[in-house]
């Protein structure tokens, strides 16, 4: 005899209703909470609605992170929804980036760290730096902001990056700041100080 998809999906057993609509909602909660996660494993992103973002806010537009540098709301016709129209920088490219949506859609948002270790060497050549971090370890994946994989440097890479080898050169201590978010890190900013 056939069986009905009610029974295959239950492993044999023609099931009360009720068991039905638990395990289809147990399998459609698999479907829906699926995140974009960072190398940790934890979420990288989280919610939220479009209408909550303001100017400097962090949002994730075609799977980038961006900072919003611009957002205005418009409302369309008489039983139109308002859109917020948002103009953002990626965070790690500077690259401009444009979205419109509803205000009512969930955006999401990147969870964003900044860091600061110590630099201890960088070369202006190969764009590699050494840097030490507060357990004593020294941290030896990142590139000098010139160094770009997508695009060209921004004018603020070209600081950073000068700042750092003067600094270096000049024999004063220097502090990189470190940005990450979505699993890409990059040296976004300097603190220079004479040696204690």
């Amino acid at each position: 005899s056939r069986r009905s998809s009610r029974e295959v999906l239950l492993g044999g057993v023609a099931p009360r209703r009720s068991e039905v609509v638990r395990a289809l909602a147990a399998m459609s909660d698999h479907e829906d909470h699926h995140f974009e996660t960072a190398d940790s494993g934890a979420s990288a992103t989280f919610p939220m609605q479009a209408g909550e973002i303001r100017k400097g806010s962090h949002l994730m537009i075609k799977g980038r992170p961006c900072k919003c540098i611009e957002v205005s709301t418009s409302k369309t016709g008489k039983h139109g929804h308002a859109k917020a129209h948002i103009v953002a920088l990626d965070i790690f490219t500077g690259k401009k980036m444009e979205d419109l949506c509803p205000t009512s859609h969930n955006l999401d948002v990147p969870f964003v760290k900044k860091t600061e270790y110590q630099v201890l060497t960088a070369d202006a050549d190969t764009g590699e730096v050494s840097l030490l971090t507060e357990t004593g370890d020294t941290k030896d994946d990142l590139n000098l902001p010139t160094f770009v994989k997508i695009g060209e440097p921004t004018e603020d890479d070209k600081k950073v990056t000068e700042e750092i080898l003067k600094a270096l050169e000049d024999g004063k201590d220097c502090t990189a700041i470190v940005q990450a978010a979505c699993g890409e890190e990059k040296i976004i900013g300097t603190k220079v100080t004479d040696p204690k």
